[in-house]
């Protein structure tokens, strides 16, 4: 009996799980948008404000408007008017102080993980981390420049290396090319094998690299 509930629980697990995080994804997304509504109720007639509580107990409502709003900011960014109205905003919160640290910041970090045409998390290596005697996976997120690279004398490379089973944190390594090891793997398959700790195999295949240092 014990094996067929461990059995059924290993075929549930996923899909509940699965369905916990997309419910508390919606209802974050519906709690803003909460927020906006009430902010928006204050300032409008009264005559105005049923439509807009009822709107707030639709499910879902927040993800969907969401979506609307992203898709319809996509396609004006991407014109010539949307172009240079973005190269206007950028430049007013460049001018605010504080608030341009933060933004620029993060701004940088968003194009260089989701611009298609960034070099971040394009390619996953073994690199021996944190001792000589061990190995670990890591993505590289590009080269060093600016006054980094002025004392590298060889060619080296930024590497992420995250953690487990939580990728999101990790190291930032600066390492030679030549130290790392291409793997024949997709940044998806070498996320799955470090979340699962190694327990999801890859279908890949590892390089025969030159012999590290």
């Amino acid at each position: 009996m014990k094996k067929y509930i461990v059995a059924g629980l290993l075929a549930w697990l996923p899909l509940a799980i699965t369905v916990w995080v997309i419910r508390w994804v919606i209802n974050l997304l519906d709690g803003v948008f909460d927020v906006v509504i009430g902010g928006v109720s204050a300032i409008m007639p009264a005559s105005a404000r049923g439509l807009l509580d009822t709107l707030i107990h639709v499910p879902g409502l927040g993800v969907a408007i969401l979506l609307v709003l992203l898709l319809l900011t996509g396609m004006f960014v991407t014109n010539v008017v949307g172009q240079w109205a973005l190269e206007r905003w950028d430049q007013l919160l460049s001018r605010i102080p504080i608030v341009k640290s933060i933004y620029n910041s993060v701004k940088q970090v968003s194009d260089t993980l989701f611009s298609s045409n960034g070099q971040a998390f394009r390619e996953a290596v073994l690199v021996r981390y944190p001792h000589p005697g061990s190995l670990t996976i890591a993505f590289i997120t590009g080269k060093p420049s600016g006054v980094v690279a002025e004392h590298m004398q060889d060619e080296f490379v930024s590497l992420y290396v995250p953690t487990t089973p939580n990728p999101t944190s990790g190291f930032f390594l600066m390492m030679r090319r030549s130290d790392v090891i291409p793997l024949e793997m997709s940044v998806d398959e070498a996320l799955k094998y470090i979340i699962s700790m190694g327990v999801v195999a890859d279908a890949g295949r590892t390089t025969r690299p030159a012999k590290l240092s």
